[in-house]
């Protein structure tokens, strides 16, 4: 008799179509992810909102089970709180305030690693990330899983679009608002 191992991995979701293409990387490979909302850096409110229903729209398309912890709100000031010192660096920051809170949740409760899926998109620092979360991982005691996802990210697009998942045009917050909005 063969023995199975059951891998459970935490992963934090930022929107609907780099989950698309994220859970479908995780499948390859005989994984099925957990996903957590937890993105205190989405601004306005209304892009928060539709991100957050973008999410709900793919777990339960995908027959995923999604985590919105209690505590989790719109966290303009949070983020705001975190950047406001090192603006240069925002995105290091935004990265590294998810993923601690993802490695925190999941070490608390039984997970066995986590990810993310910001690694699903080409418009994110992929090296910041992996090296952010193996080292937020490491201090809390949990593994960081890289799923290099990029490759899939456009096939994602396609699907939540035809699927009618929200589709956001911009990284989400304040400051990247402006960028596209000012290009």
């Amino acid at each position: 008799m063969r023995e199975v191992f059951v891998i459970k991995i935490l992963t934090h979701i930022c929107c609907g179509p780099c989950c698309v293409a994220f859970a479908g990387g995780l499948a390859q490979g005989g994984f099925t992810p957990v996903l957590l909302w937890h993105n205190p850096n989405i601004h306005p409110f209304t892009e928060y909102r539709d991100r957050k229903n973008g999410a709900i729209e793919v777990a339960a398309k995908n027959n995923l089970q999604l985590i919105i912890p209690d505590d989790e709100n719109y966290g303009l000031c949070p983020f705001l709180d975190a950047v406001w010192g090192d603006i240069d660096d925002r995105c290091g920051k935004c990265y590294y305030m998810r993923l601690e809170y993802a490695a925190k949740y999941a070490a608390a409760h039984g997970f066995d690693a986590f990810s993310t899926t910001l690694l699903a998109s080409p418009y994110q620092d992929f090296d910041a990330v992996c090296r952010i979360g193996a080292e937020v991982g490491a201090a809390v005691g949990i593994d960081f899983i890289v799923n290099d996802s990029r490759a899939q990210y456009r096939a994602g697009v396609v699907t939540a679009h035809g699927e009618g998942i929200y589709i956001q045009k911009y990284c989400g917050c304040i400051f990247s608002e402006e960028e596209r909005y000012t290009k």
